[in-house]
């Protein structure tokens, strides 16, 4: 049944991939381009985003700051400028047939993001500052700057929860909100709760920080968005989607006190057709860390741990304001603790050892109005551990 739940979702993939490269773009010859610039220092910004408003139409700035969008349907439009760090923008354009137009945007910085979207208040997209909850924010600036391998990681550098590590054999994280153990929190992906409610004990570090665009954090209950085990508060990850044509493979190493070595090898790869109607995003992690005994009594204070992780996002622009999206993902962890950990499990002392298997993923598919004003979400999504 796994076998055919991921060939399933491989050939719904590669029949995406097929429409958009069949599906011609708007032959209108209208076309809008321009450059983004910081308002301070007058240099140009790349990767910002770069899209008609209520639409699923966009592009983002390449390395020197710059956009082009070409063959777009004609009339009154506004379009939107959005970075994380800087104040959004938006103008009003109208789109003319056989036309190009130049259209120059300076984008101020923004110290407090009151103006970024956030999904976790009401579960559709709401102004941060216009949100009815107050939402926590950690951005993939924060991840980098960091150094974060996991979502565990992430979460030690928010304001009113806790991470702890639990059991020193096992040496498994779980998150603490309003002083509630980590099973009373609902930990959800792309706003869906196909985690239970141990994730918030035993999820933490399967989840690698490579897959993540941003976290959003709720303090305080939320079970009648979010299902039962939102009580203590709710950890919606929010998954990357691919924007640009990019790739990148990082590897680090690191040692505790010259004892205990950690390999943690990341990649992501994006690729988006011409069109940019169809796009995918896969991403990995392989980690592997020794485990550590620091008092040299044989027994172990950081347990053994090896993680894997695989999986990719991609859409298909099915309309001007339609857009099919399907995520995967495959996880594998191992941890073990105690004594004697190269030898079999019974002929040790003491030990403690996990292991888990997780296939998860789903559709998803979005149909707003013209004017705004209306939304159809339809969705499914299934977990196997």
């Amino acid at each position: 049944m796994k076998k055919r739940y991921i060939l399933l979702l491989c050939l719904s993939t590669l029949f995406i991939w097929r429409q958009a490269k069949g599906n011609e773009p708007y032959k209108t010859d209208a076309n809008i381009f321009g450059h983004v610039l910081d308002k301070n220092t007058k240099e140009h910004l790349p990767y910002v985003t770069v899209q008609l408003k209520g639409t699923t139409l966009g592009t983002t700035t390449d390395a020197t700051g710059h956009y082009f969008l070409k063959n777009l349907p004609t009339g009154n439009f506004t379009l939107e400028v959005k970075m994380i760090g800087y104040k959004t923008i938006t103008k009003e354009v109208k789109i003319i047939a056989n036309t190009t137009q130049e259209i120059d945007f300076e984008m101020e910085e923004e110290s407090i993001p009151l103006n970024a979207v956030v999904v976790s208040a009401n579960r559709n997209e709401t102004n941060r500052m216009l949100a009815p909850s107050l939402v926590s924010v950690v951005d993939i600036k924060m991840l980098e700057a960091t150094n974060s391998k996991s979502l565990a990681q992430a979460l030690n550098f928010q304001p009113g929860l806790r991470v702890e590590d639990n059991c020193q054999n096992c040496g498994f994280s779980q998150v603490r909100i309003n002083g509630l153990e980590g099973a009373y929190s609902q930990i959800l992906i792309d706003s869906r709760p196909i985690y239970g409610a141990l994730t918030g004990v035993y999820g933490l570090e399967q989840i690698p920080s490579n897959m993540i665009d941003r976290i959003e954090v709720i303090r305080g209950g939320g079970s009648a968005l979010f299902g039962s085990s939102a009580i203590g508060g709710v950890i919606n990850v929010i998954t990357k989607e691919p924007s640009r044509n990019s790739g990148d493979i990082v590897h680090m190493f690191s040692s505790i006190n010259g004892k205990a070595a950690e390999n943690n090898t990341m990649f992501n790869a994006s690729i988006l057709t011409e069109n940019r109607k169809a796009g995918i995003m896969l991403y990995g992690q392989n980690r592997d860390r020794q485990g550590y005994d620091h008092d040299g009594d044989s027994f172990t204070e950081m347990p053994m741990l090896k993680n894997r992780s695989f999986g990719f996002r991609s859409f298909l622009k099915t309309g001007l304001y339609s857009k099919l999206s399907i995520e995967y993902h495959n996880m594998h962890e191992f941890r073990r603790g105690g004594d004697s950990l190269k030898q079999q499990p019974f002929q040790s002392k003491i030990t403690e050892q996990l292991e888990h298997y997780i296939n998860g993923g789903g559709i998803n598919y979005v149909q707003n109005s013209a004017d705004m004003k209306n939304k159809f979400n339809l969705y499914a999504s299934a977990q196997h551990t």
